[in-house]
């Protein structure tokens, strides 16, 4: 047995507890697609899916996929550099206009365009900060950069959505150039990034700020293109990235830019020549929903937002802790990790999935119960799921009286 056998044996003793007491809550096996599932032959409805206008499964969506593998086939074989399709680069068009941009670059994955991105622009002139609560994708881009050979930026990190901490930094920062990383909504609280704060200061001083707006593609903005949208930013932000992996229905990455940003990206980003090529099948879908935003992205956003509200009074007024969420992201805090469990254990026997978030994912005492309201939801769906969380959160002391109002800017 080599050394990477016994690292990987001791690495997971943690996991192998879990299963030995039949308490690990994670890989459970769908058996078909949607918010409305099947897992063990029996019925779930998915709580922390983020399929948030629920459009994944819609029949005009499958028959686009369909139909571009009748012609496509499920792959291209190769990378962008050599196996670019007219449909990818219709699609590329279309979002720019709609989002607002100049320009966009569709990647293999939202993971892909953040680090493609990052690893583009930073060099040893250059100062990455980062919030935080950074996602993986940036935390990820930005180790990469630092462990290019002649190109390492300085890397620093600021308070969680502190505008106070980022200007701190931004005073003291030891390199010519910087660039800011922040998230539209932050996944794991729910909580708006306070881009308006943020795109000031940058401005004061000549930073470049790159927005993740994953989570606010589909759910923010009165159109649904997102936080810049929603807090009346258009056109202030240099870089947006987001992803077809929740409001699109697949997967995949965008990126936003004027046309020399992102014509450099896709020429010096390795994470974008050197992967695959986005499957046709999923630019026809994304490019189908992308149909229904144009024509009806305001109706979505606003049944989007009414779920939402509903779900929050309910859950507020019976006494759950929602953390720092102002968003349809609403994670249920338990800040236990045994309590945590036996919630995500009771609710999926009795058909409601909501996985839990546990350390190293979440700090000690800030476990939680990810919980993510969409179009697809119907009103029986929370209904029957509020009334679990009561019985449940009563049982195992998890009610406290924390409330936070709906959508509140910054």
């Amino acid at each position: 047995m080599s050394w990477i056998d016994e690292k990987a044996h001791l690495e997971l003793a943690r996991i192998r507890e879990a299963r030995e007491k039949q308490s690990y809550p994670y890989f459970r096996e769908f058996e078909s697609g949607g918010l409305h599932t099947t897992i063990g032959g029996k019925p779930v409805t998915n709580f922390s899916s983020n399929d948030y206008l629920g459009l994944t499964n819609h029949p005009k969506v499958k028959a686009a996929s369909i139909a571009a593998v009748e012609k496509y086939a499920c792959g291209l074989s190769s990378s962008r550099v050599q196996a670019t399709t007219v449909e990818h680069v219709e699609l590329e068009k279309r979002l720019a206009k709609w989002y607002g941009f100049e320009s966009c670059l569709v990647f293999t994955t939202g993971y892909q365009a953040m680090i493609g991105a990052i690893v583009a622009f930073a060099d040893k002139e250059t100062t990455l900060i980062l919030d935080a609560y950074a996602h993986a994708c940036i935390l990820d881009g930005t180790f990469m950069a630092a462990g290019t050979p002649g190109r390492q930026p300085e890397v620093r990190f600021f308070n969680h959505n502190s505008p106070k901490s980022l200007e701190r930094i931004l005073k003291t920062k030891e390199r010519k150039n910087a660039m800011v990383l922040v998230e539209g909504i932050y996944s794991l609280d729910g909580d708006m990034g306070l881009i308006k704060e943020f795109v000031e200061i940058c401005a004061r001083y000549d930073a470049v700020l790159v927005v993740d707006d994953a989570h606010g593609t589909g759910t923010l903005g009165r159109r649904g293109t997102g936080i810049l949208e929603h807090l009346g930013l258009e056109g202030q932000v240099p870089v947006v990235v987001s992803t077809f992996s929740k409001t699109f229905g697949g997967i995949g990455g965008i990126l936003l830019g004027s046309n020399e940003v992102v014509e450099h990206v896709k020429n010096a980003a390795r994470s974008f020549l050197f992967s695959a090529s986005l499957p046709v099948p999923v630019v026809a879908a994304a490019s189908t929903i992308l149909d229904m935003l144009e024509t009806d992205g305001p109706k979505y956003v606003k049944e989007l937002h009414q779920k939402a509200e509903y779900m929050r009074t309910q859950l507020t007024s019976a006494g759950f802790d929602l953390g720092a969420s102002n968003t349809h992201i609403m994670p249920v805090m338990c800040r236990d990790e045994r309590k945590t469990i036996f919630m995500h254990t009771a609710l999926l026997e009795c058909g409601v999935l909501m996985v839990p978030i546990l350390y190293p994912g979440v700090k000690v005492g800030e476990e939680r119960l990810r919980v993510n309201i969409t179009c697809g939801h119907t009103q029986e769906d929370m209904d029957n799921a509020i009334e679990l969380l009561k019985s449940y959160g009563e049982a195992f002391f998890v009610l406290s009286g924390d409330e936070i109002g709906p959508y509140e800017e910054g």
